[in-house]
């Protein structure tokens, strides 16, 4: 690619014509780019924020922080930079990440080949020329034969549809768009809506600030601690000196986490007094999200062995939260399985109900009615409100691609093919869109796993794809229907045999009005799939065409 790049502000460039066309400069587009160079292929990509980052650029929320350990959730192609970043944190907040992010862009200057504060609007296929045209809110035109959805599995947010938003007097917020500035809650009265992963993190943060927090919560959810801490010394040298031992133990890994190792023993092995003082050891370690749900074996499957681990977690809740009453309110019910809604680490969630500045409302029995122009309206109570966060989440894993205009020139869109729920091969190709790649697409593991490997993984091998097409004096590839059908079938058929499709979670997309309601992570492990996608490529690539 020449040294001219497109730069914000420009009145529009003309078509532009490259080999591969990237949505997106989170980790995952960040990493399209670097391989796509260091294979000699000229790439351009569209992010609609100002800068690299994704996840972490947008959510700048208080407590906001990943909750898989930092030396994991790091990028593992290069050594070198494994050696050069050093983490301050068990579990990185927020600001360091995109620190990270920006040291990685700036250390393989992958900023030139990108263009930002540009949102895709439309990406279409034209059978003759083989060719992807993607077309901007800019105004920009650039094609490639291949084009890659780097669009991240959480990064449209949701915000349920309350009415009345535009009569609120005060300041309100949603997670997945924070400002970038500071926001203070002093003195304040502040309503927060939403108690899954993101709200678990926000709440404790902003009721220490906060005049007053109202913690409007539908869902009861199981979190367990993150006994989160500062990086010993040494710690991160020991990790870097057995980097590439680690990796291939990781890839061998129902998560792609390692450290945390599987369960050996079945509950009904051990006696009620001793399970107790097991799981109270597990709940002392802390760590990631998987860690009470690898207590023992088969929780995620089997009803008796989840409800051994469910009943500790609510009985440790009664324990930490001093209101009886409100204990209760927070305790999952009997029939949600532990792990079936994202399980969330925490530092002092269940704590801090028991400050007298912190009020916990029930909307599932008395649901919000309206945003009015002093607060929340649920029922025939009004809650007075200076600020209001909403930590509702995101239309995930598919609301970003149907975002785009998706189709081929013959009619086919991505539209009509996710009609009735996101049908994929692999989680990677989508049938009779030809050329078009995802990165943590549905039907792979996705957030299911650690995210970070999941992207070396998946651009790892759509990359070796281009190669044989290449090699071979190809140039298109698409996924067959028949295979694409199995897969799904497969996908679901293993998330089935488990618990996990029970909850209304966005897994399945419940939280979402009028969603088609999949499981739509591949819940057979990240170790498994990887074998599958090498069996594939030993069989000439089955299933594509």
């Amino acid at each position: 690619m020449s040294d001219t790049s497109i730069h914000d502000g420009d009145a529009g460039p003309g078509p532009e014509r490259v080999d591969v066309l990237v949505v997106g400069m989170g980790f995952a587009g960040m990493y399209v780019l670097y391989c796509a160079r260091q294979r000699g292929l000229t790439a351009r990509a569209f992010e609609a924020g100002s800068d690299v980052g994704g996840t972490w650029f947008w959510n700048r929320y208080p407590g906001c922080r990943v909750d898989v350990d930092s030396v994991q959730y790091s990028y593992h192609f290069s050594g070198e930079l494994a050696k050069e970043w050093r983490w301050t944190e068990k579990f990185a907040a927020q600001s360091e990440l995109l620190r990270y992010c920006n040291y990685v862009a700036g250390r393989f200057d992958l900023r030139r080949d990108a263009k930002f504060n540009t949102r895709v609007t439309s990406a279409v296929f034209d059978d003759e020329t083989n060719l992807w045209t993607l077309r901007t809110d800019k105004g920009d035109v650039a094609s490639a034969p291949y084009c890659i959805m780097a669009t991240g599995s959480l990064s449209t947010p949701y915000r349920p549809p309350y009415p009345g938003i535009e009569d609120f007097r005060g300041d309100w917020y949603h997670t997945g768009t924070w400002p970038h500035r500071e926001v203070s809650f002093a003195g304040k009265r502040v309503g927060i809506i939403g108690t899954g992963s993101t709200g678990i993190q926000a709440i404790p943060v902003i009721a220490r600030e906060a005049k007053h927090l109202t913690v409007f919560q539908r869902t009861p959810q199981y979190t367990s601690p993150a006994r989160n801490r500062p990086m010993a010394p040494g710690e991160q040298e020991a990790f870097n000196a057995r980097h590439d031992d680690w990796r291939d133990e990781a890839m061998q890994t129902f998560n792609a986490i390692t450290d945390y190792p599987p369960p050996t023993r079945h509950h009904h092995e051990d006696t009620p007094e001793e399970r107790r003082a097991y799981l109270e050891g597990r709940w002392e370690e802390g760590g990631m999200p998987q860690a009470m749900l690898e207590t023992y074996k088969n929780v995620a499957v089997d009803e008796a062995a989840n409800k051994v681990v469910a009943d500790f977690v609510r009985d440790k809740i009664r324990e930490i939260v001093e209101d009886p009453e409100v204990a209760e309110r927070l305790c999952p019910p009997e029939d949600l399985p532990i792990g079936s809604k994202r399980p969330p680490i925490d530092t002092d969630y269940y704590e801090t109900f028991n400050r007298d500045n912190v009020t916990l409302v029930d909307i599932k029995s008395v649901p919000v009615e309206s945003i009015t122009a002093d607060g929340i309206k649920t029922g025939d109570v009004e809650y007075e409100l200076d600020a209001i966060v909403f930590a509702t989440g995101f239309d995930a894993m598919t609301g970003s691609l149907l975002a785009i205009d998706i189709r081929t020139g013959t009619g086919a869109s991505l539209k009509d093919a996710w009609s009735d729920g996101p049908d994929t091969y692999l989680g990677l190709m989508v049938a009779g869109l030809p050329n078009l790649f995802m990165i943590n697409g549905p039907g792979s593991p996705s957030v299911k796993a650690n995210m970070i490997m999941a992207i070396e993984h998946h651009t790892d091998w759509i990359m070796d794809l281009l190669d044989h097409l290449r090699e071979h004096g190809l140039d298109r590839i698409e996924a067959q229907k028949q295979a694409q059908d199995e897969w799904v079938e497969h996908a679901r058929e293993v998330a089935e045999a488990t618990l996990m499709p029970v909850a209304d979670s966005w897994y399945v997309g419940a939280n979402v009005p009028g969603k088609t309601r999949v499981y739509m992570p591949y819940f057979g492990g990240f170790d498994r799939y990887v074998k599958i996608c090498e069996e594939v490529v030993a069989d000439g690539y089955r299933g594509f065409r």
